[in-house]
């Protein structure tokens, strides 16, 4: 039962509200307190030297949605999620949000199943690849700032950023950012504005 509720979106459970199956956001908030440990962890064992600074730097990039959302890929988790009619019309089995979530839900019935051990041990073999760019320094998540350095090096003048559309409800709400860099125009989306504007970074980073 809990990985069935891992795999559910709450549009599922708005079109069949009588089949007695929850949605995955808890699971989702105890997922995403697993992962930290996990990954905190295993971070801590691989980088013995490195500061506390480094290390949360390290851990925020392999739990952010990007990275999350790649690892379900990799497994094809979309395809076994329980979507609305709606959702997934419009594309839910490959959004990255939609599957961040999941996968954090996921860990999380993994972890009420088989405790941390096993946490651990799908951890390090999902997350591999994720500890290897790591430890070669290739994990560097902030796009605003390579932005603004390469924008002054062709001096563009500094990246000016604007939300410019909000969509979703409060509880799942996605944030369309514009990112100007001297006459060139990006978009990209997220489920925060932060989490916008680096994605939007990073297209313009691509780009240039």
């Amino acid at each position: 039962m809990l990985a069935r509720q891992a795999l559910t979106h709450r549009s599922w459970v708005n079109e069949n509200p009588g089949a007695g199956i929850g949605d995955n956001e808890r699971l989702e908030f105890l997922g995403d307190a697993v992962l930290d440990l996990a990954v905190s962890e295993r971070l801590m064992a691989r980088f013995p030297d490195a500061p506390e600074g480094t290390l949360s730097r390290l851990r925020a990039a392999l739990v952010d949605e990007e990275n999350l959302s790649s690892i379900a890929r990799a497994i094809d988790l979309g395809s076994l999620l329980f979507l609305g009619k709606g959702e997934a019309a419009s594309g839910g089995r490959s959004k990255s949000s939609l599957l961040a979530d999941a996968f954090e839900a996921v860990m999380a019935a993994v972890y009420l199943q088989g405790g941390l051990r096993a946490v651990f041990r799908v951890v390090d073999r999902l997350f591999g690849e994720s500890f290897a760019r790591a430890e070669a320094g290739e994990v560097d998540r902030d796009y605003k700032t390579r932005l603004q350095e390469e924008a002054q090096r062709r001096l563009l003048g500094p990246p000016v950023y604007r939300v410019v559309e909000e969509r979703g409800p409060d509880h799942e709400k996605t944030f369309v950012v514009e990112v100007k860099v001297g006459d060139a125009v990006f978009r990209a989306e997220g489920r925060s504005k932060k989490a916008a504007e680096q994605l939007g970074a990073r297209e313009a980073l691509r780009s240039l």
